[in-house]
C-alpha cells in the first residue's frame, strides 16, 4: 500500500488477518472444475490491497505451480477480466501496460497517455519507465518518440523524465517572471511559443505553478487554461490542459474524467477501469467527494447505473461506498461547492458576454429586400441567398428590411417567405424576422396551446429573461393574442408551478447588488424546512429565487452552503419534484451560468436518437445577439466537441445552413 502523509485517502485497505496461501486456495477452488466462482474472486481480490494480491501471486505459485494471472485470464472474459487482471499487477506495471497497449495497434490512444504522464509524480514516472523496460524490454521514451510528433511529442518526453521540481519553498520573483513569460509567449507574441509553455509547465514544482497560474491571471485578465485553448491546438493542446488541471487539482481531474467516461450514450470502460484501478489505494475518497461536489450524483450511483453484472459489483467495491445514501455532503465537497459560487460571482462580473450575429457593414435594407424579393419570385426560390441576407443580419436591421420590403412592394415578407420556404428551415427564418419578444410570446403561446402543456419550454423561457425581457414578452403576448401573459399561464397551470411562473412573468427581480445581511436571511429562510413555519418551502423558495437579483442569489446560495453543508441545487433535488423541482433548478443554473444552461439544454437537443430542432431552433435564434459566443465555449469546455461540430452532424439541407451561419464558427 502506498505510503501517504496524513490521512489515506484510498478506498482499498489493507485486509486485516491477511493470509496469502489461505486466499490462494480460495482463489484455486473458484477456478477449479467447469466454470468458475466470479463472486469469490471480486470480493476477495477487491478486498486486498496490491502488496496483499502480489503476496498471493506468489503464494499460489507455490502451491499450485501455475501463473494466477494466467488462470485468472483464461477463466474470465470482457471488461471484467481486464478490470481484475489490472488490480493484480503493481501499480507500475499496471501503467506500463496501459501506455503499451495505448502505442500499439492502429493508431495511438493519445488521451490515455495524456491521463497517465500528466497525472503521475517523479516518482511513479520513474517507477512506470523501468516497469515498461522490465516488461516489454524495450525503451519506453524511444516508443513515445517513434509514435507520437511535434510539440505533444516534446512535452510527454519532458514528462516521462520525472524531473518536476518538488521544492515548496517559492520566489516570488520567480513566480512574476514565469507567469510574464507565458503571457509574453502565449498573449503577445505573434504566433506561439510553444517552447516556453512545455519548459514552465513540464519543470516547475506544482506549489510554484499554482501560484504562477493566479499572477497569469492578473496579468492576461483571463486564466491560463483560456490562453492554452487559445494558442495551441489538437493533442498538444489537451496535453497542457491536463497538466494545470492536474497541478490544480488531480482529484477534480480525476472526477472529471470519469464523469465523461460515464456521460452520454455508452461507457468508456477503458478510462473507467484504468482510473478505478490506479487511483484505488491513492486518493478515491477525494475522487468520490469532488464528484459528489461538481456533478450533484456520487460516483457509486453513476458507476451502478452505468454498468452491470461482475464488472459493475468490483467496480463499485473499489469505489467503497455511496455518498449519497445519508444524503449528506462531505464538509470538503461542500467547501467546494461554496467556491464554485464564488468563481460564478467573479465570472460574472468579469466575463463579457458576446453573441455570434453583428451588424452588417454597409447595411441597405432596401438593397436586401430587393434581393430577397428576388430570390422568391418566378419558379422555385433561392434559399441560399434568403440565408445569407437573414442570418448575417441583426435582428433590428431585420426588422428595417421588413419595413422597406412593404414600402418597396406592397407585400409582407413574412407571409411571403412563409409560402416560399418550408419545414425547419421556415420556422427559423421567419423566427429570426421576429423581434425577440414577438419570437418568445410565440415559443409561449406554443407551449401552451394544444394537447399538453411544454412545460420545459416555460421554464427555459421565464426562468433566464431579464426583466426588460418579460416586460417586453409581456406586452408582445397581449398584442399578438389579445390576453395576458399571466392569463394563459393561469388557465393552463396549477399549483406551486403556475405561482412560480406567474410570479417571474410578473418581472419584478431586484436589479441591485447583494445585501450580505439580508443573504444571511434569505438563506435561512430557505434551509429551514423543519421550522413550523407555515409558509409552505415552496412558497419561500419562490419568494426568494423569483424577487432576488442574481448578484444578491450568488450571496444567498454561498451562505446556504455554510449553514447546511448542501448546494441549494443538492437540496431542490431532494425537497422539491416535478415542474417546480424543474422550474428552481433553471433559476439556480441561470445564476450560477446562463451560458452553462443553455449548452446543456443544446447538448441534450442532439444526444441520443432522434434532434429536438425546437429548442435548436429556440436557443440558437433567441441567444444569437445576446451570448452565443460564450455557449460554444461552454459546450466545448464541457463536452469536448464544438457546437458547430454537433450541428453538422445532427441536422441535415438549408436548416443546416443556417443553424451553422447562426453559430459563427467551429472552436
Amino acid at each position: 500500500m502506498s505510503s501517504k502523509v496524513g490521512r489515506y485517502r484510498g478506498s482499498v485497505k489493507d485486509y486485516p488477518d491477511f493470509d496469502a496461501s489461505q486466499d490462494a486456495e480460495t482463489l484455486y477452488k473458484a477456478m477449479k472444475g467447469f466454470g468458475s466462482d466470479k463472486q469469490a474472486i471480486l470480493d476477495l481480490i477487491t478486498s486486498r490491497s496490491n502488496q496483499q494480491r502480489i503476496q498471493i501471486i506468489q503464494a499460489y505459485k507455490s502451491l499450485y505451480g501455475k501463473d494466477l494471472i494466467e488462470d485468472l485470464k483464461y477463466e474470465l472474459t470482457g471488461k471484467f477480466e481486464r478490470l481484475i487482471v489490472g488490480l493484480m499487477r503493481p501499480p507500475a506495471y499496471f501503467d506500463a501496460k496501459e501506455i503499451k497497449d495505448a502505442l500499439d495497434g492502429v493508431g495511438t490512444d493519445e488521451k490515455c497517455l495524456i491521463e497517465i504522464l500528466a497525472s503521475r509524480d517523479n516518482q511513479q514516472i520513474h517507477a512506470l519507465v523501468e516497469a515498461y523496460k522490465d516488461a516489454y524490454e524495450r525503451d519506453l521514451e524511444t516508443d513515445v518518440i517513434t509514435d507520437t510528433s511535434g510539440h505533444f511529442k516534446k512535452m510527454l518526453i519532458v514528462l516521462l523524465q520525472g524531473t518536476r521540481e518538488e521544492d515548496d519553498i517559492v520566489s516570488d520573483e520567480l513566480v512574476a517572471q514565469d507567469a510574464q513569460e507565458l503571457f509574453e509567449a502565449g498573449e503577445v507574441k505573434w504566433g506561439t511559443d510553444e517552447a516556453q509553455f512545455i519548459f514552465i509547465l513540464g519543470s516547475r514544482s506544482r506549489t510554484h505553478l499554482q501560484l504562477v497560474f493566479d499572477e497569469y491571471e492578473k496579468i492576461a485578465g483571463k486564466k491560463i487554461e483560456e490562453s492554452i485553448k487559445g494558442e495551441l491546438s489538437g493533442d498538444f493542446e489537451k496535453l497542457m490542459l491536463a497538466v494545470v488541471k492536474c497541478i490544480r487539482s488531480t482529484r477534480n481531474y480525476f472526477a472529471n474524467r470519469l464523469y465523461k467516461a460515464m456521460k452520454g450514450m455508452g461507457t468508456a470502460d477503458n478510462t473507467l477501469i484504468r482510473i478505478m484501478v490506479s487511483r484505488s489505494e491513492i486518493d478515491m475518497m477525494d475522487i468520490r467527494e469532488s464528484f459528489r461536489s461538481q456533478y450533484e450524483k456520487s460516483l457509486y450511483s453513476m458507476i451502478k447505473n452505468d454498468t452491470s453484472g461482475e464488472y459493475k459489483k468490483a467496480l463499485l467495491n473499489l469505489c467503497g461506498g455511496d455518498d449519497d445514501a445519508a444524503g449528506e455532503y462531505f464538509p470538503e465537497a461542500a467547501q467546494v461547492a461554496f467556491q464554485k459560487w464564488e468563481l460564478s460571482a467573479t465570472t460574472a462580473a468579469r466575463i463579457e458576454l458576446k453573441g455570434t450575429i453583428k451588424p452588417a457593414a454597409d447595411f441597405n435594407a432596401d438593397g436586401d429586400g430587393k434581393a430577397l424579393r428576388k430570390a422568391m419570385k418566378g419558379f422555385g426560390t433561392d434559399e441560399d441567398t434568403i440565408i445569407d441576407i437573414v442570418v448575417k443580419r441583426t435582428n433590428s436591421q431585420r426588422q428595417e428590411i421588413k419595413q422597406a420590403f412593404k414600402s418597396h412592394f406592397g407585400r409582407d415578407l413574412m407571409a411571403d417567405l412563409k409560402s416560399e420556404l418550408s419545414g425547419t428551415l421556415a420556422k427559423l427564418v421567419l423566427g429570426l424576422m421576429m423581434t425577440p419578444a414577438q419570437f418568445d410570446a410565440k415559443q409561449i403561446n406554443k407551449a401552451i396551446v394544444g394537447a399538453g402543456t411544454d412545460e420545459k419550454v416555460l421554464i427555459e423561457i421565464m426562468a433566464t429573461r431579464n426583466n426588460q425581457e418579460i416586460q417586453a414578452i409581456n406586452e408582445a403576448y397581449q398584442e399578438a393574442y389579445h390576453k395576458s401573459l399571466e392569463d394563459a399561464i393561469s388557465s393552463d397551470t396549477s399549483g406551486h408551478f403556475k405561482r412560480i411562473l406567474i410570479s417571474l412573468a410578473s418581472a419584478n427581480r431586484d436589479e441591485g447588488g447583494e445585501d450580505f445581511e439580508k443573504a444571511t436571511e434569505d438563506a435561512k429562510e430557505v434551509s429551514d424546512s423543519g421550522s413550523g413555519d407555515s409558509t409552505s418551502l415552496e412558497t419561500r423558495f419562490m419568494t426568494i429565487l423569483c424577487t432576488r437579483s442574481y448578484a444578491h442569489l450568488r450571496r444567498v446560495f454561498q451562505e446556504f452552503i455554510k449553514q447546511t453543508n448542501h448546494d441549494i441545487e443538492h437540496t431542490i433535488k431532494k425537497e422539491m419534484s416535478g415542474d417546480v423541482k424543474d422550474a428552481f433548478v433553471a433559476i439556480v443554473r441561470s445564476v450560477k451560468n446562463k451560458p452553462a444552461f443553455f449548452a446543456e439544454r443544446l447538448y441534450k437537443a442532439m444526444k441520443g436518437a432522434g434532434t429536438d430542432e425546437r429548442t435548436l431552433t429556440r436557443i440558437l435564434i433567441s441567444r444569437s445577439e445576446i451570448d452565443l459566443l460564450n455557449i460554444r465555449q461552454e459546450f466545448k469546455d464541457e463536452y469536448e466537441k464544438s457546437l458547430h461540430h454537433c450541428l453538422e452532424s445532427e441536422t441535415s439541407g438549408d436548416y443546416r445552413k443556417a443553424l451553422l451561419a447562426i453559430c459563427g464558427g467551429d472552436d
